[in-house]
Formats: structure tokens, C-alpha cells, sequence
């Protein structure tokens, strides 16, 4: 019993620092600050959207709308100052209200109309991937390019924008950290307090461990439950933002990605130390796992159509660890 408890508690920590290792000895350069710097950087984007998506699982919801949401916010940035040629704080104020409005229509959705979350958020995706493509007919933004109406968007990415996704740090090295790395760090940490040592945080975990109770003993259990999938909301505009930032151009494809790995983070939090339930520690550690999965991957030239499977792979023992061998899964 003791062992089963220590593996369910610490095995995938030690999974996380056995596959660095394995890394380590099998891919030069693998241990180095660099490395380490591009693997955050890698997952500084999926892990600003994973902390999101925590928000909605610690209301007992799930939000799979995120991706499109970063690329909408990422598509709206490069509008406005491509386009409509206004500064960075318009575009970065447009990016958020997108990623509240959206929250708002999720929750509003989930709790009023009654349409399962999973449902809800499915449709805002289709409904955000379609609506993002009708300003440009399809095509990606930049400068220079030519409109729908025949005009020229003569536009461009602000200095100040530019270097929320390309600016970097002095830190013992030059030019070590990039802002995105900062901005996952500071999210983390800030949605980890919220989330365990805040009333709000606290009652969002009563909700999604029992909403009936919640309600019976007076929380206003609907206010909780938009509040969580707003702040998914503003998390994936918030990345979409960085995303913008770093491509300097509103890329249609490039958002592709992100909900797998957003997920897989957040789900993959369950199994750190034991946890068992959606946290932004985990959710932080499992971004950081999927980053050290593909860098490895990367550097040992191992083919790219296997990184997802391997993903997959991960995420299946991951859940193993939470609900399996911890019983979690029995009524």
C-alpha cells in the first residue's frame, strides 16, 4: 500500500526527471541553458492556455474553445494594427475583451441555457474558426497585404508589441529569457494563489467537487461557474497575444496545435504529486513535461508525426497514475 501510494504521489516526478535524464545522455546539448530557455519558450503559449483551461476544470467544466480563441485574439491584433493601423494598447485591449465576451457567452451558455460544456465550447470553436477567417476571406495577415475590397493594409506590428514575443532578458546569460517565459511564470503563479489561497479560489473547488452542496449552502454557484470559463477566456486571448507578438503577422494555421497540447497539459497536472484534481501547479509541471517530451524528441531527430502519439501516450499513463491506481475512478 505504502509503495502504490508513493508511486501515485511521486512517480510522475520522477518520470519527468528520468526522461531528462534519458535526454540527457542520448541528445547533445540537451542539458544546457539554452535548451532549457527554448523548452519554455516552447510551451510558454500551450501553458498560459492549460492554466486557463484549469480555471474550468476546478468548476467540474471544460473549455475547448481555447485554441480558437488565441488564434481570434491573435487574428483581431493583427487586424487592428495591420489594418485599421492603430497602436499596441488598442490591439492588447481588443485581444482581452475578445477573451471576455467569449467567457462570457460560454458561461452564459453552460448555466442559463443548460448546454453541456463540452457542447458549448465545441461550438464556439466552430463558430470562432469560421468568424476569424471572414474579415481577410481566408488569408493570413501582413503587411502589405491586399484586401478584400482591393485596398492596401499598410499597417504594422508596433515596436512595443513585437517585443512581448521577441524580447529577452539579460539572466548570467545575454538576451536568456524570453518576455513569454516571464508572462507563463507570473500567470502561474498568480492563478496558483487565486486558486488555493483565495476564497473565490477555494469555493470554485467546492462547486466542482459538489454543486449541489455549494448551492444548498449559499454560493452563488452560477457566478462561479461563468467566472471560471471568463478567465479561460482571458488566458487564451493573453496568448494569443504572445503568439502574435512573436510571428509579427496574423498566421491562420498557426493556433492549430494549441488545444491538444493546452489540454494534455492540464490534464497531465492531475498525476503531479498526487494531486488527483485540476491544479495550476500540475498544469504548470505538465506544460513543462510536454516541453522536455518534444524538445528531446527534436534533438534525437526522432520524426515528427510520432511526437503526437508519443503525447498521447503520455497523457494515457498520466491518467493511470490519477485514477487507477488511486481508485479515483470507482463510485
Amino acid at each position: 500500500m505504502m509503495l502504490r501510494d508513493h508511486a501515485i504521489r511521486y512517480g510522475f516526478i520522477v518520470l519527468l526527471f528520468g526522461l531528462i535524464a534519458c535526454f540527457a545522455i542520448a541528445a547533445d546539448g540537451f542539458v544546457s541553458p539554452q535548451s532549457a530557455v527554448f523548452i519554455f519558450q516552447s510551451v510558454a503559449i500551450t501553458g498560459v492556455l492549460a492554466l486557463g483551461v484549469t480555471a474550468t476544470l476546478v468548476v467540474g467544466g471544460f473549455d475547448l474553445s481555447i485554441g480558437s480563441v488565441a488564434t481570434s485574439a491573435m487574428m483581431a491584433a493583427s487586424y487592428v494594427m495591420v489594418v485599421l493601423e492603430q497602436n499596441a494598447v488598442v490591439a492588447v485591449i481588443a485581444c482581452l475583451l475578445i477573451g471576455v465576451l467569449v467567457g462570457l457567452i460560454n458561461g452564459w451558455l453552460i448555466v442559463y441555457m443548460r448546454v453541456p460544456d463540452l457542447l458549448a465550447t465545441l461550438g464556439m470553436m466552430f463558430l470562432l474558426v469560421g468568424l476569424q477567417r471572414i474579415p481577410t476571406e481566408g488569408r493570413s495577415i501582413a503587411t502589405g497585404m491586399t484586401m478584400p475590397d482591393g485596398s492596401v493594409a499598410n499597417g504594422k506590428f508596433g515596436d512595443a508589441f513585437l517585443a512581448l514575443g521577441r524580447h529577452r532578458f539579460d539572466f548570467f546569460i545575454p538576451n536568456l529569457i524570453p518576455v513569454s517565459v516571464v508572462v507563463l511564470l507570473v500567470l502561474a503563479v498568480l492563478i496558483w494563489f487565486f486558486l488555493e489561497h483565495t476564497r473565490f479560489g477555494r469555493m470554485m473547488y467546492a462547486v466542482g467537487s459538489n454543486e449541489r452542496a455549494a448551492e444548498l449552502a449559499g454560493a452563488p454557484v452560477k457566478a462561479y461557474k461563468i467566472w471560471a470559463y471568463v478567465i479561460s477566456g482571458v488566458f487564451a486571448s493573453i496568448g494569443g497575444i504572445l503568439l502574435a507578438a512573436r510571428l509579427g503577422r496574423g498566421d491562420i494555421a498557426s493556433g492549430n496545435n494549441l488545444l491538444l497540447d493546452a489540454v494534455a497539459a492540464a490534464l497531465i497536472g492531475y498525476a503531479v504529486l498526487g494531486a488527483a484534481k485540476p491544479n495550476a501547479f500540475g498544469t504548470a509541471v505538465g506544460a513543462v513535461f510536454v516541453g522536455v517530451l518534444l524538445q528531446g524528441l527534436t534533438m534525437m531527430n526522432a520524426p515528427y508525426y510520432t511526437q503526437d502519439f508519443v503525447k498521447g501516450v503520455v497523457l494515457v499513463v498520466a491518467l493511470v497514475f490519477t485514477f487507477a491506481l488511486s481508485g479515483r475512478g470507482k463510485r
